[in-house]
């Protein structure tokens, strides 16, 4: 168009965008396994028809194919390499298509992967993947950019700070709201539009996810308290399975009322997202004609919420467990696994001797081969019960793995195990299924034990990861796992680092073997140190060892222990030997760390106890001082790591 989108803007107007381009491509009989930026090379005349079709139903302004086409999400389609080449080629069709009689914006979706603290990718990481795809498109021509469908705050900030960075055009920043207006991470809307303020964006607004009428009161939220221009595209309200297909049903007229109403609330960017077709996108047009003066409804402002991060229960206080260790006693755990049925009894019956001895703490492990057994955190509350039943001193510590859960499935777990009263947690990233009878099994892992361990950290300070208050913070006394035998150690000393700064409040560590392994590892943390608890695998046969050394990542079997085990297997002594083996290594380990676990499936023998008779309710050896942590990251101030 003629006239500059900016200008457009400052003279009051209202544009409207075009609608779902996916949803255009797929009823043109392309297969969602496909990878719809691509076609901007391998069929441009799909793709330009779509724009056209737009242009022709009223669209003052048309989205370029590119949701998609970040570097991440093109990889897995071999497409990684080709990022410039799709987003110029899309930002090319788009103009053949409309010419200067539309505005051509390119569109931008998020990365597909998490940013710190809830994930690997830094934000630093983020902004540079973003402005590959940008450069693309500001190869091909666009007049501004469009970032949409945005769940994370953090991410969308990046996103808007790497088009500041190398282009001056127009930016319009969208995030995606449930049917209760907040984000998928529970983001409220007054808090988003203060953080999408800050940035550089001259629109702010939502898109995605919910039809008009749900996204109505969102926007409603929004323009009480925004001083930018506001931005709707909803979907054509929520698809309905037909005939083995997910089909929009919203008709166009209903689209079009909805588009004076987004107006008269002070949208200036109107438009839609998924099953939006050009025939909406005409009675929007038609509606919006027909309703020229667009009267705003007057504005009564809503301040945005204050998040402020609760005071934290004091470490000491959190369980029996981390009172101890704060006291200088040098604390014994033994794990126990759930059984394969629902009837805990005979395991349960297993722990009394243990219990009896004064063991601190029962670790209650996640299947590692992701096998059905019962609940570990039914089972950590069945221990917890046993132990006050029996009048002992122990507590459960439940291992709790990202596997199998999305982020906010995390949370309501993680609030349902403080209201049964679980204060330890070990939280681990997890096993993905292995072949066997549950290969068909899908697997879930929305974030990683470092992730897992900021939520854990911002539950202690009263906040979910959306920053919304929870009320009273949780207690949790949080451990994770210190992998001291990998081959990439580098790398396993960052994500330990990491995870301290994430929060973790102690450690145990792999199955320990090797003593000078666990020293060197110590050493290389020392700047970061918690408290440690060794793992003391109890061998009990020769195959038990060779597949500990050969099969289990993270674990260091010396050929003299494979030796010793062979040997004793020639004898008929595997078990006897096992054992002799996990007493030197607690002896030789015993100063350099804060406590032991014994773990694997010869834990809760007799043999075991006996080796920790000798410590049960010692003080350490040596005591050390460890360093803090800095205040909470992603609270009032928007901070996370890379910012």
């Amino acid at each position: 168009m003629d006239i500059p989108f900016r200008e457009r803007l400052a003279r009051g107007d209202c544009l409207l965008f075009d609608g779902g381009m996916g949803t255009e491509i797929y009823a043109q009989g392309v297969f969602l396994n496909k990878c719809y930026e691509e076609l901007n090379l391998e069929r441009p005349a799909v793709v330009e028809a779509v724009h056209r079709r737009f242009l022709q139903a009223g669209a003052q302004a048309v989205e370029t194919n590119t949701f998609a086409a970040c570097r991440p999400r093109l990889e897995p389609h071999g497409l990684g390499d080709r990022v410039a080449e799709i987003n110029a080629a899309a930002a090319r069709l788009a103009r053949a298509a409309v010419g200067h009689r539309a505005y051509v914006a390119g569109a931008v979706g998020p990365l597909g992967i998490r940013l710190e603290p809830w994930g690997p990718t830094t934000v630093n990481e983020a902004v540079e993947l973003f402005k590959e795809q940008i450069s693309g498109l500001l190869d091909g021509g666009i007049d501004l950019v469009v970032f949409e469908t945005f769940t994370d705050l953090v991410e969308i900030q990046a996103a808007v700070r790497a088009a500041r960075e190398i282009c001056e055009l127009p930016v319009v920043a969208m995030m995606t709201v449930d049917e209760e207006g907040r984000t998928p991470e529970g983001v409220p809307p007054e808090w988003m539009v203060q953080k999408l303020e800050a940035t550089e964006a001259e629109v702010i607004g939502i898109n995605c996810s919910v039809g008009p009428a749900s996204m109505l009161p969102v926007l409603e939220t929004l323009a009480a308290s925004a001083s930018l221009p506001l931005a709707a595209m909803p979907n054509a309200g929520i698809p309905r399975p037909v005939e083995g297909r997910m089909i929009y049903l919203t008709s166009p007229a209903y689209m079009g009322r909805y588009a004076r109403r987004f107006r008269r609330l002070g949208a200036r960017v109107i438009g839609g997202c998924c099953g939006v077709t050009p025939e909406h996108i005409q009675a929007m047009s038609e509606a919006l004609g027909q309703d020229p003066s667009g009267e705003v409804v007057p504005k009564v402002v809503v301040r945005a919420p204050q998040v402020v991060a609760r005071q934290p229960v004091p470490q000491r206080e959190k369980s029996r467990l981390a009172r101890q260790i704060a006291d200088g006693r040098f604390v014994t755990l033994v794990e126990m696994a759930p059984p394969h049925g629902w009837q805990a009894e005979p395991v349960l019956r297993l722990l009394a001797p243990w219990l009896d001895a004064g063991i601190d703490a029962v670790v209650v492990p996640d299947d590692p081969r992701v096998s059905v057994r019962l609940s570990p955190m039914a089972m950590a509350r069945l221990v917890l019960e046993e132990i006050e039943a029996r009048g002992a001193s122990a507590e459960p510590v439940l291992q709790y793995t990202c596997r199998d859960r999305n982020l906010l499935g995390m949370q309501s777990d993680l609030l349902g195990t403080h209201a049964l009263g679980l204060r330890n947690l070990f939280l681990v990233t997890g096993n993905a299924p292995r072949p066997g009878d549950m290969s068909w099994s899908s697997t879930v892992f929305d974030v990683d034990a470092i992730g897992l361990t900021n939520m854990v950290y911002r539950l202690n300070h009263g906040l979910d990861v959306g920053d919304t208050p929870i009320g009273s913070p949780t207690a949790f006394f949080p451990a994770v796992l210190a992998t001291i035998g990998l081959v990439a150690r580098e790398e396993e000393i960052r994500r330990f680092e990491w995870k301290v700064d994430a929060g973790a409040e102690f450690a145990l560590t792999s199955p320990v073997f090797d003593p000078e392994e666990l020293a060197s590892f110590l050493e290389a943390v020392d700047s970061v140190r918690v408290p440690i608890i060794a793992g003391l695998w109890i061998l009990t046969s020769l195959r038990d060892a060779e597949y500990l050394a050969a099969e289990v990542p993270g674990v260091t079997v010396p050929d003299t222990v494979l030796d010793r085990m062979a040997a004793a297997a020639a004898k008929g002594e595997e078990a006897s030997e096992g054992l002799a083996i996990a007493r030197e290594v607690l002896e030789q380990v015993r100063e350099q760390v804060e406590g032991v676990f014994v773990c694997g499936q010869g834990a809760l023998q007799p043999g075991s106890l006996e080796i920790l008779r000798d410590v049960v309710g010692t003080s350490r050896a040596v005591e050390r001082v460890f360093p803090g942590r800095p205040g909470i990251k992603g609270g009032a101030e928007g901070q996370r790591y890379g910012d």
